[in-house]
């Protein structure tokens, strides 16, 4: 006879129990009562064991009518705000666009804790309807403000057959010890062509969640790039799905860790139908006594024939004490697939540091210089000139230490 162990509770878990119970999601608070946060035995949180590294939780934030100016400035982008997880009111939208709200959450069919506690708790969503080939960019700014509080967010974001946008989604907020947990759904119709922006701006004692969820009709185009930047601890999650011959995306995410930081990037890919196709591509760079997580999984369903589809994680330490962790996996289920994975992790080269230095240039310029080149594979892509910019700032700021 199996006896039963009750998992001992801690003072986040015992948080989130209150905050579930008193929004009326009891079956969840039953269900974390149960089970508790994950811990690195659970193998999708192995190297963020939420247990250890989510210690409190503070209270839910208050709603808020207003909210501070965007964390990145994006140059003619049509700007639109979530802040305290209320949808604040905005301007005329540009052609192409529909603007609205819907009571809940979007990310009802994932069995993650992260997207249930988003679910749960989420009040309202943000809703966008796209249609034709959408100018400007559209900045979603999605904010934590005031005292320390827990917020969460949702997008729910329908892009039409053949039609084009460029989206990009900032998380940041005070400079208090606030959680946000956030999601974000994106359909793309046939042959639709959608570039997907996040950027973690949030502040140093931040906790900051988010899980995207892409599906992927016949033709459609998708190219990401998640941006991990701010925040104490921070997971981003992606779900992407390839529903429809053609569909290929272009999968980009970046950790940027300085010291006591912790970002993750954690992907489950799902090829479901013959000739799909993906390019994940997954970097990280880690300075002080830091941590960087990438984990990389490919499903390729059984009927999936003719898929292609190549993950690879690349992550560069700058110092003795930082810690890159990659951890790719491919499950594949058909025979008639061209599919591999790869990971690699090092310091700077030693040669190239080398013949820069001999030619004159200082040792941190050229430092500098080796890292701009590491990532320019994924920000180049960045065609719209404003926003490569803005990104480029934010890397730039890293680099300098601000």
């Amino acid at each position: 006879m199996t006896m039963h162990v009750p998992v001992r509770l801690g003072p986040a878990e015992l948080k989130l129990i209150d905050q579930l119970t008193a929004a009326g999601a009891v079956a969840e608070a039953e269900r974390l009562s149960g089970a508790g946060l994950p811990t690195r035995r659970v193998e999708a949180y192995h190297y963020t064991d939420l247990k250890q590294l989510l210690r409190t939780v503070p209270e839910l934030a208050a709603a808020a009518t207003e909210a501070s100016v965007p964390a990145l400035r994006v140059a003619g982008a049509y700007q639109l705000m979530i802040a305290n997880g209320v949808v604040q009111e905005t301007g005329t939208a540009p052609a192409g666009v529909i603007v609205g709200k819907a009571a809940g959450g979007v990310l009802s069919t994932r069995d993650d804790v992260v997207t249930r506690l988003n679910m749960a708790l989420t009040k309202e969503c943000l809703t966008l309807d796209l249609d034709g080939s959408v100018d400007p960019v559209i900045q979603i700014d999605r904010r934590t403000e005031g005292a320390a509080g827990h917020s969460t967010s949702a997008a729910k974001i329908f892009v039409a057959d053949d039609s084009s946008a460029v989206i990009v989604e900032t998380y940041a907020g005070s400079e208090q010890a606030h959680l946000g947990n956030h999601a974000t759904y994106l359909a793309l119709g046939k042959n639709a062509k959608v570039t997907h922006i996040t950027v973690n701006l949030a502040a140093a004692k931040a906790t900051h969640f988010a899980s995207n969820e892409y599906h992927l009709a016949e033709g459609a185009q998708l190219r990401t790039l998640i941006i991990n930047a701010g925040a104490a601890l921070s997971r981003t999650q992606l779900f992407p799905r390839y529903e429809g011959a053609g569909a290929h995306a272009d999968i980009t995410g970046l950790n940027l860790v300085s010291e006591g930081q912790h970002a993750d990037i954690t992907m489950d890919a799902l090829h479901a139908v013959p000739h799909t196709s993906s390019k994940p591509l997954f970097k990280s760079i880690a300075r002080g006594r830091s941590k960087a997580v990438v984990q990389g999984r490919l499903v390729v369903a059984r009927d999936a024939q003719k898929t292609d589809a190549k993950l690879m994680s690349q992550g560069l330490m700058l110092s003795d004490e930082a810690e890159i962790l990659c951890k790719p996996e491919l499950e594949i289920y058909a025979d008639d697939v061209v599919c591999g994975h790869g990971s690699t992790c090092g310091q700077l080269d030693e040669d190239s540091l080398f013949y820069l230095t001999s030619r004159g240039i200082a040792k941190a310029d050229a430092e500098t210089m080796l890292v701009r080149a590491f990532l320019a594979e994924l920000v180049d892509p960045i065609e719209d000139e404003a926003l490569n910019e803005a990104l480029t700032a934010v890397i730039e700021g890293w680099l300098a230490g601000k």
